[in-house]
């Protein structure tokens, strides 16, 4: 009578063994695709293209940039919506970038919380 369940005797060592390498070799992949979303940059405009904010792939605003039309003195406040929307624009792009990048290294395991990135 064949044994059942458990792990003596059974092929467990080898396959923890491949499953440590599985978990290095993402790790390595996650770490590096990192790398590259924090070396990313992404823009997002508002008002029609008025007002246009950059920020890196490390949540940081790298750029903003202004037309002349847009800055009136007497209309501040539409001039913080903009640049509140342009900035809010891109680190959506940034988080979206991310999960795109997660979802191909988890191949769909469902794997997306706790990361940094």
């Amino acid at each position: 009578m064949a044994k059942r369940g458990g792990f003596p005797g059974g092929g467990m060592p080898g396959n923890m063994n491949n499953l440590m390498k599985q978990a290095q070799k993402m790790q390595k992949q996650m770490e590096e695709s990192q790398k590259e979303l924090e070396a990313k940059e992404f823009t997002a405009a508002a008002g029609g293209g008025a007002v246009e904010v950059t920020v890196s792939g490390k949540k940081e605003v790298t750029k903003v940039k202004l037309t002349e039309e847009v800055v009136d003195p007497d209309d501040i406040e539409m001039l913080e919506d903009l640049i509140m929307a342009a900035t809010n624009e891109a680190f959506r792009k940034v988080e979206e970038e991310s999960s795109t990048l997660m979802s191909k290294l988890t191949g769909g395991l469902g794997m997306g919380g706790g990361f940094p990135f």
